[in-house]
């Protein structure tokens, strides 16, 4: 007899049911598909079968689902085409039948990936946010949106007064007006952000009452905020789907339904006029007439994901690519900037100089030369002209203190011997995080109990760098009864009223004050250009404008007083508030040097072995040489008895190369280090990181 065990409920092996073919559409059957893979080698379109059930929704820029490499991929649709050579598999559903990969956005998606040795798919994540299902159906589709509000828009002759200053303003907006595509690299005048704010508004209306889009690109949100306060006051509202507008702003910090439904209003065409951080860059603003990069010097506008674009040269690449009109601008002058101007790219904005004397304060550099008189007292963080500067600055109004360091005291070190102090756990940089309290280790956060010199033996700490809130201290207690704020970190203040208070900022988070600051001291000067790197002038000077332009002018008392022995050429064009010329001299050693931006430089990193590789695999020009690979230390605060003990084969060393050629050569470059990454990634070699046109070399 034989016995049959049952099988428990929910155990039993399912059968799989062969699929019914699905009938292919009879128009245009075969997608041509970007399927989200980031391999170089996989960087192309795949050819897929429309089923008839999907030939309406699988539209050109639509999300989809697709079977590759044995599992569901992501991909958008990028074409539909009458056939294929090869037998195709079908599509296996459309996610949703909303083109958001607009043709122009795709183009220019394209562009950069070749520029900056990409994968198209990796510019699309930075391009179209993700789907949100909810909000599709919350944004009335083309067509149906409420009319715009158009009241405030001047008319295109109607002039713009906030550009009557500058040398050629005029000039730009009529030209924007008339719907040509001027490019130009804007020099903005001291003053409060509302004064830059208003004329980037102006040059938008501009554009908007001429038919056109405007896009505008700023680092931050806090520039961001000051943007849509201007166009609010230019008659360019902001949109809702109720009651319609004319703007919108993405941003993500304001989470991803928010930011889907400002990228859809674009799409659809309800508002022409996007203001945002880098990513706006892509966004898809209809028949675009102006594009506006704000203060380009900032690192935040510079892509930290593959390929590593900069929005100042995507929304360059995007305005010749649609026939817009550019405008690059800032209160300092980047050295790429300067080139364009050089080169005859684009024209200089600036206005002139007995105009920006009349705007500026009076600058003074309290260098160790000036404060010799001072005895002993000269050492001092804050020395007598300092002290006297605040003083009689706060019997006017509020006063600016710029700290480079937030925290109570970001770097100690031994009393003894001024060595460093590191964490024996991890190496990491010591400090003290709040008054009276223990030192401890900013990487690992462990307090530094039994902590002892490596180099000497000693157990005493002395302060080395003094943060805003040491400083804030400090000032407290020199200044008794005034109020003391601090502005930085992750609180960052708004407006200061106008009466006396002194006001501690890091660089960049300088809050504005109603009828200016009466005073600016810009404290430990030497630490902005202390660092070894390429672009350390132009930043330290973009620091020392930034928060200089929101004090008073000299004939309203205003002075601003840099202590610190810092580099003299930044140092000498704040005094003459000359950040052209700097930039212009910036440009002219670094073309006598053959450094970027004045040559094209590629920047490998990776295992030796994989660096050297690429290289061996790539078919340079003539005209392009090759500097290193030279070891990479990618943390290098670690100090040197720590790293000793860190053992790996010659190969596997982290390396850099630098790939240097003129800019006619550049498109050669960039296209055989794509195609070598491509070879190398289907061999499944390790692959390279490339970065194209780094703001920084080393």
């Amino acid at each position: 007899m034989t016995l049959d065990q049952p099988a428990l409920a929910g155990l039993a092996p399912r059968r799989r049911r062969a699929r019914t073919p699905e009938p292919i559409a009879e128009h245009l059957p075969v997608a041509r598909v970007v399927v989200d893979r980031p391999q170089p080698h996989l960087d192309r379109e795949f050819d897929y079968a429309v089923p008839a059930s999907m030939a309406d929704t699988a539209v050109p820029g639509a999300r989809v689902r697709v079977r590759f490499g044995g599992q569901d991929v992501d991909g958008f649709c990028v074409a539909r085409v009458d056939g294929s050579e090869h037998e195709l598999a079908p599509l296996r559903r459309v996610v949703s039948a909303e083109p958001v990969l607009a043709p122009q956005v795709l183009d220019l998606a394209r562009a950069v990936a070749r520029r900056w040795v990409g994968t198209l798919p990796d510019v699309l994540r930075l391009a179209v946010p993700p789907r949100h299902a909810r909000v599709e159906a919350e944004v009335p589709a083309a067509g149906d949106a409420a009319p715009p509000d158009g009241a405030g828009t001047p008319a295109p002759d109607g002039g713009a007064p906030a550009w009557s200053p500058y040398v050629g303003g005029q000039a730009f907006v009529r030209r924007v007006a008339a719907g040509e595509a001027p490019r130009a690299v804007w020099l903005a005048l001291p003053g409060p952000a509302a004064a830059w704010a208003d004329a980037v508004a102006q040059a938008v209306s501009v554009a908007l009452a001429s038919g056109r889009g405007a896009l505008v690109v700023a680092p931050s949100a806090a520039e961001v905020a000051v943007l849509e306060a201007a166009l609010d006051r230019a008659g360019v509202a902001a949109w809702t789907p109720a009651h319609g507008g004319r703007r919108v702003r993405l941003l993500a910090d304001d989470g991803p339904a928010d930011r889907y439904r400002a990228f859809l209003a674009a799409l659809r065409g309800h508002v022409r006029c996007v203001v945002g951080t880098r990513a706006a860059a892509f966004a898809p603003v209809t028949d675009l007439g102006l594009v506006v990069c704000w203060d380009d010097g900032d690192d935040a506008l510079e892509e930290p994901r593959a390929p590593y674009p900069h929005a100042r040269d995507v929304l360059a690449l995007r305005s010749e690519a649609e026939g817009a009109a550019l405008l690059v601008g800032g209160r300092s002058r980047t050295v790429a900037a300067q080139r364009w101007v050089e080169s005859g790219w684009a024209r200089e904005l600036a206005a002139a100089r007995v105009t920006v004397r009349a705007r500026a304060p009076r600058v003074v550099a309290l260098t160790s030369v000036e404060l010799a008189r001072e005895g002993p007292a000269a050492a001092a963080r804050l020395p007598g002209a300092a002290w006297r500067a605040a003083r009689d600055g706060l019997g006017r109004g509020p006063v600016l203190v710029q700290v480079p360091r937030a925290g109570y005291l970001p770097a100690v070190a031994c009393g003894t011997c001024r060595t460093l102090a590191r964490c024996p756990s991890c190496a990491g940089p010591m400090e003290v995080a709040v008054s009276g309290g223990p030192a401890g280790c900013r990487v690992c956060g462990r307090p530094a109990a039994s902590w002892r010199c490596p180099e000497c033996g000693g157990t005493a700490l002395r302060a080395v760098r003094v943060g805003t809130e040491r400083t804030a201290e400090e000032l407290g207690r020199a200044f008794p009864g005034v109020p003391v704020r601090v502005s930085g970190g992750g609180a960052r203040l708004g407006t200061v009223p106008d009466r006396p208070a002194l006001v501690v900022s890091t660089p960049g988070a300088e809050p504005d004050a109603t009828g200016g600051y009466a005073a600016a001291l810009l404290l430990d000067a030497a630490v902005h250009t202390a660092r070894v790197q390429l672009g350390v002038a132009e930043q330290a000077l973009r620091a020392w404008l930034r928060a200089a332009s929101l004090v008073r002018p000299a004939s309203s008392g205003g002075v601003v007083l840099l202590v610190g022995d810092a580099a003299p050429a930044p140092t000498q064009a704040f005094v003459r508030w000359d950040p052209a010329g700097h930039a212009s001299r910036e440009l002219a050693e670094r073309a006598a040097l053959r450094l970027p931006p004045a040559a094209h430089v590629v920047v490998l990193e990776g295992a030796r072995d994989a660096v050297r590789g690429l290289l061996a695999r790539t078919e340079l020009p003539a005209g392009a040489d090759v500097l290193g690979p030279t070891p990479l230390r990618e943390a290098p605060e670690v100090p040197e008895h720590a790293q000793a003990t860190l053992l790996e084969p010659d190969g596997e060393r982290v390396v850099r190369a630098l790939v240097r050629s003129a800019w006619s050569d550049a498109p050669a470059v960039v296209g055989a280090l794509a195609g070598a990454q491509g070879a190398r990634a289907a061999r499944r070699e390790p692959v390279v990181r490339v970065r194209v046109e780094p703001s920084e070399v080393w």
